[in-house]
């Protein structure tokens, strides 16, 4: 089983397929009818499969499942289910946490993966396939279902970010009962990350959070100058 190396061709050919797959389920739900009903379902199955889909690979490969790999616990795991229902009900507040999650967190995530087996080990294959599903999901809620963060400017990236906190307060009381590494609050990932250029455990963690409420404010500019639509 290959090791998997970030910003090498395997990782750039993975990240170009998963581009032209988002582009062309965001095509098909623009063209609405029944293309965008079947975009819009595989968009929703694919998130809520998630987890089942990552226990399965890990499962696969016969070894002991590390805890880290068996709860759901991982910001992106939750963001992936909160993703599904948010295409399915368009609650405000599911949408809000997964465009500012999906596009803050999960993106990144995409471009520095904490993977370490490559193609065509199944954790590689469902790791990608979760983290696109949830950027697909945070592009297609404004794109095609015309969901709007609130308004004024300052009240969906602080609602998310609250929620963050509660996430990362969460993860830290997990991790140190049973010594896990949930949100990478206990120790930054072993592959290179944007981590890794801020500062040693724990003050990371407060570096972490200021980029999170630049990123989330950055992300409800496009949208300042136009009116809250109701995403139903």
């Amino acid at each position: 089983m290959s090791p998997f190396h970030p910003f090498s061709r395997e990782h750039y050919v993975t990240v170009a397929i998963g581009a032209l797959i988002v582009a062309a389920l965001i095509f098909a739900g623009k063209r609405g009818g029944n293309s965008r009903q079947l975009a819009t379902g595989l968009l929703a199955f694919f998130n809520l499969a998630s987890y089942p889909l990552n226990q399965a690979a890990w499962l696969s490969l016969g070894g002991k499942v590390a805890l880290d790999n068996i709860l759901p616990l991982h910001l992106c795991d939750i963001a992936a289910i909160i993703a599904g229902f948010a295409l399915l009900t368009r609650r405000p507040i599911l949408c809000a946490l997964t465009y500012f999650w999906g596009l803050a967190a999960t993106f990144q995530a995409l471009l520095t993966p904490a993977i370490s087996m490559g193609f065509p080990a199944w954790p590689f294959l469902t790791f990608f396939i979760q983290h696109f599903a949830i950027v697909a999901a945070a592009l297609y809620l404004p794109m095609v279902e015309g969901w709007r963060p609130r308004q004024p400017l300052w009240k969906g990236p602080m609602e998310v970010y609250m929620w963050s906190v509660i996430y990362l307060s969460v993860a830290m009381g997990v991790n140190y009962l049973l010594g896990t590494n949930f949100g990478f609050a206990s120790r930054p990932p072993d592959n290179p990350s944007l981590i890794d250029h801020l500062g040693p455990w724990p003050w990371y963690l407060f570096s972490m959070q200021a980029i999170a409420v630049l990123l989330f404010f950055l992300l409800a500019l496009p949208w300042r100058a136009r009116s809250v639509s109701d995403p139903r």
